[in-house]
């Protein structure tokens, strides 16, 4: 995963870039593993279909700069991550 502030660079299997723009990232204590939710670049929030919202988790390198994404491994991961997701939508509702 390379990133920018605020994009990064998803390579999917086929060795396809795409440039996404992360949501959000955070870090789980209980899973001991770090978080990113990203979106495609290129999706239109103004078009009537729903923006795709991707999840992986990764280790940042030391310099904090880059990291490799990794798949969600449990159900739990994921019943973690919606919750977070539905927390942040939630308070962008609220701004």
């Amino acid at each position: 995963m390379d990133h920018g502030e605020n994009n990064i660079t998803v390579v999917d299997e086929n060795g396809n870039e795409q440039l996404c723009e992360v949501l959000f990232t955070f870090d789980s204590e209980e899973f001991g593993k770090s978080y990113v939710l990203y979106y495609p670049i290129g999706a239109d929030e103004s078009d009537d279909e729903e923006i795709e919202i991707h999840a992986s988790s990764f280790m940042p390198t030391e310099d904090k700069q880059d990291g490799e994404l990794m798949p969600i491994e449990t159900d739990e991961e994921w019943d973690m991550i919606e919750e977070m997701l539905e927390t942040f939508l939630a308070e962008q509702d609220e701004e």
